[in-house]
């Protein structure tokens, strides 16, 4: 059942958002120039890798400027990217990663190889399901840039205390997940979004 509502709704989205899909590429062409789509290695169900797709939102060769995380301020990031960050447009093409079977509506929210490596046995059963474009973590630490931006080493802050934290909060979602639990982190994440405060 929810991977058939996954399909049938990330196809109605992409139909659906294609003008603004079309829109923001024109953007960042005339912005930011090429390449539009940023993939970025991820971890995800039963351990396999997989491409994710954005909308570009920062600079070129960023990766080789910094971390594979932001924190706020972070001047990779172009004043178009902020905005499409903020508002999630940048999220958007994660509905072909949907399409593809590599990801869900809702899901523990993929993470990079490295950071990976340091899960401990019971974190690891995020694993065991798909990964989505939301779930309860990313609710609660949808201001995680601006918290980063309060540590002296962000990497730390991040690996020692806020991962753990977002990995027990999708534990507890994965121990009463369904199909209405989905649809309402979906209409939180949706709210959010027009009201971040």
């Amino acid at each position: 059942m929810k991977r058939l509502f996954d399909i049938t709704a990330a196809f109605v989205g992409l139909v659906v958002l294609g003008p603004l899909y079309f829109l923001v590429v024109i953007l960042i062409l005339v912005t930011m120039g090429r390449p539009v789509l940023f993939r970025q290695a991820r971890i995800g169900r039963n351990e396999r890798p997989f491409a994710i797709i954005k909308f570009r939102s920062m600079v070129r060769d960023a990766d080789r400027q910094g971390p594979e995380f932001t924190t706020g301020g972070d001047a990779r990031v172009t004043p178009l990217g902020r905005f499409l960050r903020r508002t999630k447009l940048d999220e958007l093409p994660q509905l072909v990663n949907i399409l593809k079977g590599e990801m869900s509506f809702v899901g523990p929210r993929p993470e990079v190889p490295r950071y990976v490596k340091l899960y401990d046995a019971d974190q690891r059963r995020v694993l065991a399901v798909r990964p989505g474009l939301t779930d309860p973590a990313s609710l609660a630490y949808h201001n995680e840039e601006e918290i980063l931006a309060g540590y002296t080493d962000a990497e730390k802050a991040y690996v020692e205390k806020i991962m753990p934290a977002k990995l027990e909060l999708n534990l507890a979602y994965l121990d009463k997940a369904g199909l209405l639990s989905d649809l309402g982190l979906i209409f939180k994440t949706i709210g959010r979004i027009f009201c971040p405060r």
